[in-house]
């Protein structure tokens, strides 16, 4: 699908959607802001370039597309890139229908779909994003030809969500119902600055306040808290649903980078989805997309064979 063959972009219900991009003349240059309905589901993108191989690039959580922004421009040759925002976060409007991954992969599905990558996509996922990335690749694998993977506990096989809730205090916290929601509200910026620093010990500012600034205004919006409670809630259908997609192991060529602190327990969670994946451990902590943008590009690009 060629640009002029892209379905027209919706007038966006989320005001405001280009803060941290009206004054970046890159941005400008490169990419644009889209919306487009999916299931009821205002969804929120940005898109760039003209190349033949789509790469689209998954957040996690507390992030939005705006993670990719260090890295996004460098992704351009030869590809159409598009930042997504996961359905319920950033500047997407509505309400999602269930948050267990399998579910947010179909509303990524289908609007990619609507865009016309339909097989050869090039799929890079990081924190949450990786559990609907996985969820994405397993369900319709003929749309996919690669799956690169970031800091994040894929469970379900060797790898279990009892194993993994010690690692954080956020992984009770997140899915406390609705007492996590009550302390937040209102603190917004106060919670995500001492969450990411908790998430990248002895690093005092691990993303840029620029970045906090835009984080804030999207997680402040109604309802994106919310939806980020209930990932952690949905963890349990999550495991019960990769045990039963790990039953048909991933072929496609799977690359999975973590912090080199939790790098081999993590990567144990993705050979049991992928068992030829390969790996690397990442000198960074977890928000390597801001910490260490260069490494985390140089991963892409070999992965992808990008002419690096």
């Amino acid at each position: 699908m060629t640009p002029t063959d892209l379905p027209a972009s919706e007038t966006p219900l989320s005001e405001g959607y280009d803060a941290a991009t009206r004054d970046d003349p890159e941005f400008g240059r490169h990419f644009e802001h889209r919306f487009t309905t999916v299931d009821n589901l205002q969804m929120h993108y940005v898109m760039g370039g003209d190349g033949p191989r789509p790469i689209v690039l998954l957040h996690g959580f507390p992030e939005t597309w705006y993670a990719y922004r260090p890295i996004m421009a460098d992704l351009l040759p030869g590809h159409t890139v598009i930042a997504i925002d996961l359905p319920g976060f950033g500047d997407s409007s509505g309400d999602v229908v269930s948050h267990d991954k399998a579910t947010l992969a179909r509303y990524v599905h289908r609007l990619l779909e609507k865009l016309g990558h339909t097989s050869g996509v090039q799929l890079v996922a990081h924190d949450a994003g990786g559990a609907v990335a996985y969820a994405l690749v397993a369900q319709w694998r003929e749309q996919f030809s690669g799956l690169f993977m970031m800091d994040f506990p894929v469970t379900g096989g060797e790898l279990t969500y009892e194993q993994v809730k010690p690692l954080s205090y956020h992984f009770s916290f997140h899915s406390q119902e609705p007492l996590f929601e009550q302390l937040v509200a209102g603190r917004e910026r106060l919670y995500l600055e001492y969450f990411y620093r908790a998430n990248s010990p002895g690093v005092e500012e691990p993303v840029p306040p620029h970045a906090v600034e835009e984080y804030t205004r999207a997680y402040s919006r109604p309802g994106v808290m919310h939806n980020g409670s209930r990932l952690y809630q949905a963890w349990p259908q999550d495991e019960e649903d990769n045990r039963r997609f790990m039953a048909d192991p991933l072929t496609l060529p799977v690359h999975y980078i973590a912090q080199a602190r939790l790098f081999e327990g993590l990567f144990s969670g993705i050979r049991s989805a992928a068992p030829h994946a390969t790996g690397a451990a990442i000198e960074s902590g977890h928000w390597m997309l801001h910490e260490a943008p260069g490494r985390v590009l140089h991963e892409i690009k070999t992965f992808f064979r990008y002419h690096v």
